[in-house]
């Protein structure tokens, strides 16, 4: 879809945060994803990249409610869109859905949605598993993607890239 008239200059700065227990260090502290084999993470910045947006923050933090929310507060003084890779699953460490959640003043129910649909016809049933949302924090996009590869590159090429500037123009009163 083209961009409406509304839209012409706008130019969100997106923000990326990986959250991996495994891939962040023992103690807490982030390390730069460029030193470790984040590949969703990289895949949503080249996207990101690729198209034109502006890159403004890239974080590697471990499965930690508070140290995601905080990392979110910290990113959405300079984001106007975050997105989140890891921790949407069911296991008991997946806990971004559960920090970001009662964040949110508004959700894009939508995008779960779709989501779940077109993992569906990609992967079946198994699409009941993903616990990925969006909403708005302040003037904030949120999306939070599962870890996996396929999962971001789906959502980033169907779903986020082709409505990222129309979300924000909305979330921006610029409609």
């Amino acid at each position: 879809m083209g961009k409406r008239d509304h839209e012409a200059d706008i130019r969100p700065k997106v923000a990326i945060i990986t959250i991996s227990t495994s891939r962040a260090t023992n103690a807490g502290i982030a390390r730069e994803p460029e030193e470790v084999d984040d590949e969703s993470g990289k895949v949503i910045k080249d996207k990101l990249v690729n198209s034109g947006f502006d890159v403004c923050r890239y974080s590697l933090i471990p499965d930690d409610i508070q140290r995601i929310r905080q990392v979110i507060e910290d990113f959405s003084s300079i984001a106007d869109v975050i997105i989140t890779t890891g921790g949407t699953g069911l296991t008991p460490t997946d806990v971004t859905v559960e920090a970001v959640k009662d964040m949110f003043d508004k959700e894009i129910e939508g995008f779960g949605e779709i989501f779940r649909w077109l993992s569906y016809e990609e992967i079946g049933s198994s699409a009941i598993l993903s616990r990925a949302i969006a909403g708005i924090w302040g003037e904030t996009v949120v999306f939070c993607l599962p870890g996996s590869k396929k999962a971001v590159t789906m959502a980033m090429e169907k779903i986020i890239l082709p409505e990222l500037i129309h979300v924000v123009s909305h979330v921006k009163g610029l409609k």
